[in-house]
């Protein structure tokens, strides 16, 4: 086996240590935080979730999904989405931006009762500190989803000098290391490999899971989306977006 091939296994095996242990010491938040999806789902409300940058890409992946709740819906801020932007440095400028948080809320469809999700890597810099204080300030309910390790490790971005783990209801610790690269090598100067999508995507999609235990528990069908790709799908999620039609924004 060469070096490139010892190199994947040893990738695969730091993200399964990683999801081994969030698995095993997020599980209590995990499960609160899939009670509260339910909770609010089961009360009329509505979930949002955002994520800047590469934090964007678990936000999206439970957002219009297959095997997914109907009513997750992604807030967007215009240039931090993706790297679709030009250039892609731009969406890291922007997350420092401050008040830019406080302008897409105000004219966002989020009210009070509602939850948002927010989801930030090292969470230390401006956009997603205030996302969370501003959507707690309007009575929203906060889920943040970081690695608490920065806020040990670097410093805050944000004038008041504090993460997006200070202004959440709930927080969720993805474990990440500082840095998040997986691999050293001697001969390659910078560390490589990033476990975040993996272990961030895992977690968000074990919350939306048992988000839908915990409401068929109640005796409530969960609003769950088919797969297009079947017989069938097409009809299903019809139905149910019909039903959910007043708390789905993606369609609107």
């Amino acid at each position: 086996m060469g070096e490139s091939n010892r190199l994947a296994g040893q990738y695969f095996d730091a993200a399964i240590d990683l999801l081994r242990r969030v698995r095993d010491e997020e599980d209590e938040r995990i499960g609160a935080a899939g009670t509260l999806i339910a909770d609010t789902v089961e009360a009329g409300g509505r979930v949002f979730v955002f994520g800047a940058g590469h934090s964007s890409l678990p936000a999206q992946d439970t957002v219009y999904r297959a095997g997914g709740l109907a009513i997750m819906n992604l807030l967007t801020v215009p240039g931090v989405v993706g790297v679709d932007v030009r250039p892609a440095t731009l969406g890291s400028a922007l997350e420092r931006v401050d008040g830019l948080a406080g302008a897409v809320l105000d004219t966002s469809p989020l009210e009070a009762g509602d939850v948002l999700i927010v989801i930030s890597l090292s969470g230390r810099n401006s956009l997603p500190v205030e996302m969370a204080m501003n959507a707690r300030a309007l009575g929203l309910k906060v889920i943040g989803l970081t690695s608490v390790a920065y806020a040990d490790e670097t410093r805050s971005r944000h004038v008041s000098g504090s993460y997006l783990k200070d202004h959440c209801d709930l927080v969720l610790d993805s474990k990440i290391p500082v840095g998040d690269a997986e691999l050293t090598v001697p001969g390659i100067e910078a560390p490589f490999a990033p476990a975040s999508t993996v272990v961030t995507s895992a977690i968000m999609q074990s919350v939306v899971a048992t988000a839908a235990g915990v409401l068929a528990e109640r005796g409530i069908e969960p609003p769950l989306l088919r797969s297009g790709n079947v017989d069938g799908g097409h009809d299903w999620n019809g139905r149910v977006m019909r039903e959910y039609a007043d708390r789905i924004y993606y369609r609107q």
